[in-house]
């Protein structure tokens, strides 16, 4: 047991040679931390009233370029109401054209076929009016040559002489009536 009593303050003095050492480096870094935390917070305040006189900066000098940009906010708010107005107005008057367009063209669409039936009656009509003046005109015609021939056959009786025997087989008068008797009682 000498021995280890021996050994023990041996060890107990290199102990505590150790343990202050190790006690000091923990106060030394407990320092050196502290130290630094107060370093971090004196930086810290100092950077909180920089950020605040660069805040207090910043608005002095944006609160006009603020309010601007507002107003044009609201300007162009404004004006995109409007144009939006506009537009929908625009919208309604090009739907109502477009209605009374179509309207107008359906009316158009009905004079157009009543006229077409107007030009074909008026058609049918001139047709037979020209087929009647036409028919007239030939038997005004037949009845000129009929006449002129006749007027032939009194100065000439060699040329009426075959004729008037032609009349006579189909029943019309020596003058190209059909027996019918004018006032004087002749054949016209």
């Amino acid at each position: 047991m000498d021995m280890i009593q021996a050994t023990l303050p041996q060890i107990v003095e290199r102990r505590d040679t150790l343990a202050i050492a190790a006690d000091v480096a923990v106060v030394l870094t407990g320092l050196a931390v502290l130290v630094v935390g107060v370093v971090i917070v004196l930086t810290l305040l100092e950077l909180r009233s920089t950020v605040r006189e660069v805040r207090g900066g910043l608005r002095k000098n944006f609160e006009p370029a603020a309010r601007r940009a507002r107003a044009i906010s609201d300007n162009l708010e404004f004006v995109t109401d409007r144009l939006r107005h506009d537009v929908q107005h625009l919208t309604d008057a090009v739907g109502s054209l477009s209605k009374r367009l179509q309207q107008a063209s359906d009316h158009m669409e009905d004079r157009i076929e009543e006229f077409n039936l107007l030009m074909e009656t008026v058609q049918g009509e001139a047709e037979d009016i020209f087929l009647d003046t036409a028919a007239t005109v030939h038997g005004i015609r037949e009845g000129a040559r009929t006449i002129s021939m006749s007027d032939k056959t009194v100065h000439d009786p060699s040329e009426a002489a075959p004729e008037a025997d032609s009349r006579a087989s189909s029943g019309v008068g020596p003058r190209g009536s059909e027996g019918v008797a004018g006032a004087d009682g002749h054949g016209h």
